[in-house]
């Protein structure tokens, strides 16, 4: 008998192990780059260019497991909205793949390997973690009540910023919360790129976002957030004393700014959607920028 199962069970288990990785979006990495940009930028200047290794596997392990984690929160909540949305309606619950019930399992799951990973940080960064938690359980309602969701999703990837600064040196310096505001303001920008793919499903559902709160004058806000994000970089330079390395970077990043602006002009969802998607390189030239400086600048003594 057990011969004769084996050969179905596996497949089968195959088959629904890869529909756990979908809801946790693992075949669509840019959540995790948008998370862990900001969680790098942070870890680099609070170690001054040489982070704790041990936090680093941690923060990083930390951001893969706690992006799942909202994931399947976010599609959970949302099984009764996205099968009346054409970019989500294949998504794993709203197809029927995986059972809402089977979804909060997995959420627990990952949210007690989050709370495995916290347990290693410091007393300071694990109360900042007690706000991560919440902030990651929030957001999903919230776009239900609020025009501005994207707010919440900014808080809460960069929320890791500060922790990256209390754990790394036990305190959240005036440095640790310009680099986090930063991180907000640059989750607001691109996540309202991705919102524009959806504003019409989205009116007709009832969900809340800034691409529906800024309507025609969508671009000229996002403009305006990309310059004070740039200014906010600038300081952020300015305040941890950076080198030329790093305001390159920051001029490389204003102009990947202004292709975002131009591959969204028309408002068409492929643009906008392109537009979401090149922000990965925004945060990663940032990082690169800050890798420099520290490499050919190293703090001593």
């Amino acid at each position: 008998m057990k011969n004769l199962l084996a050969p179905n069970f596996a497949p089968e288990l195959a088959s629904q192990l890869r529909n756990y990785s979908k809801l946790m979006r693992i075949d669509k990495p840019i959540g995790i780059w948008l998370l862990l940009w900001p969680t790098l930028w942070g870890l680099w200047l609070a170690g001054e260019g040489t982070p704790d290794q041990g936090l680093f596997v941690v923060f990083v392990l930390g951001v893969i497991v706690m992006r799942s984690a909202g994931c399947v929160l976010n599609d959970y909540v949302d099984r009764n909205i996205d099968p009346y949305v054409e970019r989500t309606r294949t998504r794993p619950i709203a197809s029927g793949a995986v059972a809402p019930m089977e979804a909060l399992i997995l959420f627990a799951a990952l949210s007690l390997i989050a709370i495995g990973l916290a347990s290693m940080l410091n007393r300071p960064a694990q109360l900042l973690a007690i706000v991560a938690g919440v902030l990651t359980v929030a957001y999903p309602f919230v776009k239900r009540f609020v025009s501005i969701p994207q707010f919440i999703l900014g808080a809460a990837f960069g929320w890791a910023v500060p922790m990256t600064f209390a754990a790394q040196t036990g305190g959240t310096p005036e440095l640790a919360w310009l680099v986090f505001g930063t991180a907000m303001i640059w989750a607001i920008i691109y996540d309202t790129f991705y919102a524009m793919v959806d504003r019409e499903d989205d009116l007709k559902v009832g969900v809340k976002s800034t691409a529906i709160l800024f309507g025609e004058v969508d671009i000229f806000v996002i403009a305006g957030l990309q310059l004070l994000m740039l200014v906010a970089l600038f300081l952020i330079g300015v305040r941890a004393d950076l080198s030329a390395w790093y305001y390159l970077s920051v001029l490389i990043a204003g102009f990947m700014m202004a292709y975002h602006l131009w591959l969204a002009r028309d408002r068409q969802p492929a643009g906008c959607f392109s537009a979401f998607l090149h922000n990965h390189f925004i945060g990663m030239t940032v990082f690169i920028g800050i890798v420099l400086h520290y490499t050919f600048n190293p703090v001593t003594g």
